[in-house]
């Protein structure tokens, strides 16, 4: 059994998984427990644990650095190359979308994290059972996971942009309706390399806003450079983040480092929803997410609305006129100072600088 998880790896046993396929369970010869739940789904258990991590890829199927650094961190454990002391469930998503390269078939996925979905499509079928597995694996954890000072629950959910950014790799924090302290994700996010971080203002129907809203998790998007071919990767760039993720699986020593809190910090300042198939960027698809325009300059029209930057200017993120009506097409974003010495929550619909005040 572990022979054939070696030999294959688990992004082969996802992309190619028997059609029968049925649950699994061995142990390795350290003693961690290896669960392979379902396609693309596999949980691993230590004894002892204090802490659970979901490390989620494949949301969408043409984002692929992410999916092989999961494969990367399956593997190392499989071969023992590193003990995780604390309960992981890795995550590949989208086989179908992953084998078609693209961003999704019917329906985009990560749209669709806010309960239980009908059954229009294959999406939203999954979305249902990745709930279900995450769910049944917070299900065991302690209930104080809404504590303000820490959580025993995190979620990392790994993607990569459709366009260049001016920061390669940073982090979309939700906005939440509890008041979740975030410093020790962005202790973790400095060890990581990641280089911004963006705080939320609204609720969203994307996995990471679903387990942090549910679950009190620390989770947060992570977008992994550029959209590419599997073979297009340069994984010498996510050394850093896959660095920090065997130091928390193997102890919490990460999180005990002091930081130098070099990451820049941005704050949503507005969102622009597409209404109309009018909807267009005023730019050209090259320019880089973080791009700033000055107050003032048109960023997108939609029959006669004319959106500008606001007050002091705004700087773009995911912006995409390709979304579905009803979709955002844009989020503007303007940086700030976070305060570290104070707890910083990402709350809906507050600004973060009124909730991070000394």
């Amino acid at each position: 059994m572990i022979d054939s998880y070696l030999s294959g790896g688990f992004l082969h046993h996802t992309l190619y998984s028997p059609t029968n396929f049925q649950p699994q369970h061995f142990v390795l010869n350290n003693g961690v427990g290896i669960k392979h739940h379902d396609v693309g789904v596999v949980e691993i258990v230590s004894p002892n644990s204090q802490i659970n991590v979901v490390i989620s890829s494949g949301i969408h199927g043409d984002e692929t650095a992410p999916i092989i650094l999961i494969d990367e961190l399956v593997t190392d454990i499989f071969n023992q190359k590193f003990v995780p002391m604390h309960r992981i469930l890795f995550i590949i998503a989208y086989p179908a979308a992953i084998h078609a390269h693209t961003r999704f078939i019917e329906e985009n996925l990560n749209q669709l994290f806010a309960g239980k979905n009908d059954d229009r499509n294959a999406e939203c079928a999954l979305a249902n059972r990745l709930q279900r597995h995450v769910s049944t694996f917070f299900a065991s954890t302690s209930a104080n996971s809404f504590s303000q000072d820490k959580t025993n629950r995190w979620h990392f959910d790994l993607h990569s942009t459709i366009r260049n950014s001016k920061h390669y790799m940073f982090a979309v924090i939700p906005a939440s309706t509890h008041a979740i302290d975030i410093r020790p994700l962005t202790v973790f996010l400095s060890a990581a390399g990641i280089d911004a971080i963006l705080l939320s203002r609204t609720p969203s129907s994307t996995f990471s806003w679903w387990t942090c809203e549910n679950f009190g998790a620390l989770a947060a998007t992570f977008e992994m450079g550029c959209v590419t071919l599997f073979h297009q990767n340069n994984m010498e760039a996510f050394k850093p983040l896959k660095q920090a993720m065997k130091s928390l699986l193997s102890s919490d020593a990460v999180l005990q480092r002091k930081s130098s809190y070099a990451l820049k910090a941005y704050k949503v300042s507005r969102t622009i929803t597409k209404m109309d198939e009018s909807f267009r960027l005023a730019f050209d698809k090259q320019v880089a997410n973080f791009t700033f325009f000055i107050e003032g300059e048109l960023l997108a029209q939609e029959n006669n609305i004319f959106y500008t930057a606001g007050l002091g200017g705004e700087a773009v993120v995911f912006p995409n006129a390709k979304v579905t009506i009803g979709q955002r097409a844009c989020l503007l974003v303007q940086p700030f100072k976070p305060n570290f010495s104070q707890p910083l929550y990402v709350n809906v619909e507050l600004n973060p600088e009124l909730l991070n005040s000394s």
